[in-house]
């Protein structure tokens, strides 16, 4: 396969480690150039750290490590504010003046575009419309993300996501021998990312799961903060064999293919 250019656009610094990052390391790995875009610098991400312009410079060096280990050749942050959460998960009231939930969605689209026809990507990957779990951020990544694909004619774009289906099954059985903390519902899942059926990507990873995890390590800040276990803490303390198991698969929603297509590379042609 002769070497192509893959954008791959988060909200924030460690969202391409929970989601693209065996993705990543893997068409890196095959000679392709890779770009990662991020909206925001996450400065008021949850940490140790105080939310400010310390955590951002915090972060952003934690972003250029988990490239490095990534393999890409190229980082960008288009300097939007992290909007943040507010405590029952919606938007924040309180919020910087340049949050990425309030920009200029068609400024902020031509702003990625200008990255991707510079780069002459002919792959873009954004979230799904839920934006996964629903972080406002991420929501805004894929109208941001859908626009600027149109605008620069970039061919493939991808939906990051996760497998709700397995997902579910696995919470549920967890449920049941281990207490989640009182504002953990599974319910929430039940809307969360995307269905199986509509899954076209169904990617094998775990040739790159160790990239994986380190790019996961590199984000130490998100590791910690708050009074419960942090997502990336509980993923970092699964055993080596088994995070290649349950990590070693990255999911990804195409559009203009028919729901339930099965392809297994980002790159697969449609029709075949």
């Amino acid at each position: 396969m002769a070497p192509r250019t893959a954008v791959f656009f988060h909200a924030h610094p460690d969202d391409e480690a929970l989601l693209t990052a065996g993705t990543m390391a893997m068409l890196a790995a095959e000679g392709h150039r890779v770009v990662l875009v991020v909206a925001t610098a996450g400065e008021r991400g949850l940490a140790e750290q105080e939310p400010g312009d310390a955590l951002r410079d915090t972060r952003m060096r934690e972003l250029y490590a988990s490239a490095a280990l990534l393999g890409c050749a190229r980082v960008e942050c288009l300097g939007y504010g992290d909007s943040g959460l507010s405590p029952k998960g919606g938007v924040a009231e309180e919020r910087p003046d340049n949050a990425f939930i309030d920009a200029d969605s068609e400024e902020a689209a031509k702003a990625l575009a200008a990255i991707l026809q510079e780069e002459d990507a002919e792959l873009l990957t954004i979230y799904d419309p839920a934006g996964g779990y629903g972080h406002p951020d991420h929501v805004q990544v894929h109208r941001v993300g859908k626009r600027a694909a149109q605008i620069a004619g970039t061919p493939i774009l991808l939906e990051a996501t996760v497998n709700r289906d397995p997902l579910l099954r696995l919470l549920r059985a967890a449920g049941r021998v281990y207490r989640f903390p009182p504002e953990f519902d599974v319910r929430t899942f039940e809307s969360a990312y995307s269905p199986g059926e509509i899954i076209t990507h169904k990617v094998n990873v775990r040739k790159y799961a160790a990239q994986k995890r380190a790019s996961m390590a590199a984000h130490a800040s998100q590791a910690s903060g708050g009074d419960t276990d942090r997502t990336l803490a509980v993923m970092l303390k699964v055993p080596r064999a088994l995070y290649r198991l349950v990590f070693g698969t990255e999911w990804y929603v195409r559009r203009d293919v028919p729901p339930g297509t099965r392809l297994t590379h980002p790159f697969d042609r449609w029709p075949k």
